[in-house]
């Protein structure tokens, strides 16, 4: 495993504000696995078992098997992890019983919002209707639903977004199939908790980074990695003064399970870091910064009439959570933007 996970898991381990026994000889079905956050999920469940010697089982919910049994080859004949193999927006059908559920399938990248709307919002419609449903079926002890700060849609300030804060998302605009069908999941949360007593919990998590960043993201802080990484100048396609907040993924990981495991049902709640609020062109400098010697530096390439196909910017200058309610839960974020991104790009290097 490489020591940069390795590290991650025993700090997110270690972290006292979670009741971690409480996984215990239960078995959590976790979609989407694949994906950056909720693969640390699964890394963090089955390292539970080798750090307390519990008996955790994760059911990982994933489209492409060749992908999983790369990212997870190191636990490929530990039996705490079974795949079911399919796509979210397909009917579930799971005989073993299902302790929790983490809904976190979702095309997630602006690449897609172009590309795929229609799949973008069948993961966040169907999918949800569909773990929601087996949520249900299996009386779980609480379900998490993986929503986005996209539903805030276009707020005119520039103060952090809290969870009551809402703006437009325009329905005809093919961009909107993303932040639109992210709100009809919390929606779908809302009316299964009200008519079913279904234990749904809402996360929305903000910009996470951390190991497992896929170099055709899509996102602007995988680019910036990637430049690092290949020794190549950062390329901006805006003048980067965007403002963005950035959470490593050791302190969103925590943030999400103790959501999970004491949110209130039917409630929304931010996942961020509201100390790592910078601009895009501040952090492509920083990390410029972080590695003098490979003397690289920033280039802007701006044509605001390029909108191929796939390439949606966002609309908003500004995305900062307010943190209140997820550190009213009892966590806040410790990890800086020096030290996550410098684990990050360490992770690509270091076994």
């Amino acid at each position: 495993m490489n020591h940069i996970l390795r590290g991650d898991l025993e700090f997110i381990c270690s972290n006292t504000i979670v009741d971690w026994s409480r996984f215990n000889h239960k078995k959590i079905l976790i979609t989407g696995a694949n994906g950056m956050l909720p693969a640390y999920m699964v890394f963090t469940l089955l390292y539970l078992n080798e750090k307390y010697n519990f008996d955790v089982k994760v059911i990982a919910l994933v489209r492409n098997i060749n992908k999983a049994k790369t990212k997870f080859a190191d636990y490929l004949t530990d039996n705490h992890l079974t795949f079911l193999v399919q796509d979210v927006a397909e009917q579930i059908s799971c005989k073993e019983h299902i302790d929790f559920i983490i809904h976190a399938a979702s095309q997630a990248s602006p690449k897609y919002y172009g590309t795929d709307p229609v799949g973008t919002i069948d993961a966040n419609l169907f999918g949800t209707t569909n773990t929601l449903k087996l949520a249900h079926e299996h009386h779980c002890e609480s379900y998490l639903y993986f929503s986005s700060g996209e539903v805030y849609g276009i707020i005119n300030k520039t103060k952090p977004s809290s969870e009551t804060d809402y703006g437009l998302i325009d329905p005809l605009k093919v961009r909107s199939c993303y932040g639109e069908s992210k709100r009809m999941g919390e929606n779908l949360c809302t009316c299964w908790n009200y008519q079913y007593g279904t234990h749904a919990k809402i996360v929305r998590p903000f910009h996470t980074y951390g190991p497992g960043l896929l170099k055709d993201d899509g996102r602007v802080f995988a680019d910036l990695v990637f430049s690092i990484l290949e020794d190549k100048d950062i390329v901006l396609r805006s003048d980067g003064s965007a403002i963005r907040a950035f959470c490593y993924i050791s302190d969103a990981t925590i943030e999400l399970f103790k959501v999970l495991l004491d949110g209130i049902d039917g409630e929304a709640y931010n996942i961020g870091n509201d100390s790592n609020a910078i601009t895009i062109r501040d952090l492509a400098n920083q990390l410029i910064g972080l590695y003098p010697e490979k003397k690289l530096k920033v280039v802007y390439d701006i044509n605001m009439e390029d909108m191929r196909t796939g390439k949606m910017k966002s609309p908003l200058s500004v995305s900062i959570p307010n943190m209140d309610k997820t550190v009213d839960l009892g966590y806040k974020p410790v990890i800086t933007i020096y030290e996550g991104f410098t684990r990050t790009i360490a992770s690509f290097s270091h076994k």
